[in-house]
């Protein structure tokens, strides 16, 4: 798409990109409350590494599916057709995918139910004991829900290419609200092995919740879909799906690797003190609140956009372009300041959000360590997502495969030298050395990135951050955390929650305010309908 379809296009992903960030926002902001009660009562003990280890499962599938063969493989397939007006081969393309993917999903349920005491040998070797015995049982708990995720990701995949993304990224918000029903009504009334238990069973309600509310809406965007001549497994031999089917092979393999990553993490942790994989988990669901807001909500809103793309090579390369430099730069316009705010206050954050009940100060400041090692590859991260949406685009699949086993690979030997012996070698307490293994994936990140930047230069020319920008915000960043660290110096306030509150809400309005004096016009686009303001931001230089 070019010329004044290419200028429609960019003024709508902005508000598609929003809605996504919307919708993000509400599931996370419910996902914290969850965490938060969690940890209330579970603490950082075996019960909650138990739950925590268990959980991995639906994310992993959801996070297989839903943010990577999905988005790869059928999205640009789906939305080509929709753009090129052929709504009749678009829907048969999405039936075959749906009875593929209820196949697949009703075989790795049935795997998972039948091999659950292996997979907790491969997740959590470390765990023994009732622990183990407790985490094999919510696993089985927990594996039929993933099955409902895996569709439910399906419905994400026909919601995005409509450019319904408000429901397909809050549909998760009544899955966190499953959950955390069950931990408040049974919270304080049982021990803490059995409070896992429930908390398990909640997930699983909630992922039937979570398919059911999308799909009244894509019954309707799909037509005739329902019962009809589309079902035919004549379908599963048409030349797009098996372009889909193609793709669906080095991208299930790629996400799938990504995914081994997290799982290598956990495993490593389990070898640690008790309470360092519930503390992980929770810097985890730290970490990837920027990740999801602005590099997932930029990437799900471009990738049908540059998969609509026509015209030319060159013509077709040029858009690309314009549309990842404009995408990297919305995203680095908030990462670097999430990076910055994780090293800077990140014990505020984790007391904000975690500290009560059984979750101590003590916890929040190991949370904080494991965290400040994840803002290291917080940025290569959220903009290699981007990066690789813009090779989805280009129907290849194959070369961020190739990246993500590198990135992988790193990650696992860096992570057993970074957890393990580097804590004694340093002489410090063992349980550190689950900030080692945030560290190490970090450094892999901006590996894997380089080398996806690098890559897609020599195909659609040179793409990047400028220099000055990059150096403006990391600068109004640093600011930011200076006046943060002040205040919490100068102000007596000892609740958790008003303290973050009061760090987080100076912090962001540091960073906003010197980031405009410095000229950038995204901090200028936020402050612009401030009253009193827009002389000021009018006469000062833009970047």
């Amino acid at each position: 798409m070019t010329g004044s379809g290419a200028t429609a296009w960019t003024e709508a992903t902005g508000r598609f990109a929003a809605l996504v960030a919307t919708g993000i926002l509400a599931s996370r902001v419910v996902g914290f409350v969850r965490q938060h009660y969690l940890a209330r009562y579970l603490g950082l003990s075996d019960a909650s590494d138990a739950f925590n280890a268990a959980f991995r499962i639906p994310n992993f599938l959801q996070n297989l599916f839903g943010e990577g063969v999905l988005s790869a493989s059928f999205i640009p397939v789906y939305a080509r057709l929709l753009a090129e007006g052929d709504e009749a081969e678009a829907t048969r393309v999405a039936s075959a995918v749906a009875a593929l993917l209820a196949l697949l999903t009703s075989v790795l349920v049935l795997l998972g139910l039948a091999t659950t005491p292996w997979l907790i040998a491969a997740i959590a070797p470390g765990f023994a004991g009732p622990k183990r015995e407790l985490t094999v049982q919510l696993v089985r708990i927990l594996f039929p829900g993933a099955g409902l995720l895996v569709l439910s990701a399906w419905c994400l995949g026909i919601l995005n290419s409509h450019r319904r993304f408000l429901l397909s990224y809050a549909a998760p918000v009544v899955w966190n609200l499953a959950i955390l029903a069950a931990v408040l009504h049974f919270g304080g009334q049982v021990g803490q092995f059995d409070l896992a238990i429930v908390a398990a069973w909640g997930a699983l309600v909630g992922s039937a919740l979570q398919l059911l509310v999308q799909l009244p809406v894509v019954w309707r965007l799909l037509g005739s879909f329902a019962g009809s001549r589309h079902w035919r497994i004549a379908n599963l031999r048409s030349a797009n799906v098996r372009t889909v089917v193609r793709n669906f092979g080095p991208v299930f393999v790629g996400r799938g690797v990504v995914q081994i990553s997290a799982y290598v993490d956990t495993l490593i942790a389990s070898f640690l003190p008790a309470g360092a994989v519930a503390a992980l988990m929770n810097a985890q669901t730290l970490a990837v609140l920027p990740v999801s807001l602005f590099g997932m909500s930029v990437s799900a809103a471009e990738l049908p956009a540059m998969a609509s793309a026509v015209g030319a090579e060159a013509e077709v390369a040029a858009h690309l372009r314009r549309r990842l430099d404009a995408g990297l730069r919305r995203i680095a316009f908030l990462v670097v300041p999430s990076a910055m705010a994780f090293l800077a206050i990140g014990d505020v954050l984790a007391g904000a959000l975690f500290q009560s009940g059984r979750f101590t100060r003590v916890d929040s400041v190991y949370v904080w360590g494991i965290l400040a090692g994840s803002a290291i590859g917080l940025l290569a991260s959220t903009l290699g997502r981007l990066y690789a949406s813009t090779y989805y685009a280009l129907r290849d699949t194959r070369t961020p495969l190739r990246f993500a086993i590198v990135r992988v690979i790193l990650t696992t030997v860096l992570g057993l030298a970074f957890a393990l012996p580097l804590p004694r070698l340093l002489g410090v307490d063992p349980k550190w050395g689950a900030a080692g293994l945030t560290a190490s994936a970090g450094i892999a990140g901006w590996v894997e990135f380089v080398m996806l930047r690098r890559t897609l230069g020599r195909r659609i020319g040179p793409t990047g951050l400028p220099a000055p920008f990059v150096v403006r915000l990391w600068s109004a960043a640093a600011v930011a955390a200076l006046a943060a660290a002040v205040s919490r110096l100068v102000v007596d306030v000892e609740h958790p929650v008003m303290l973050g509150i009061l760090a987080v809400g100076l912090y962001g309005t540091t960073y906003f305010l010197t980031a405009a004096a410095l000229g950038l016009r995204e901090g200028r686009q936020v402050l612009v309908r401030i009253p009193g303001l827009g002389r000021w931001l009018v006469a000062s230089p833009r970047a």
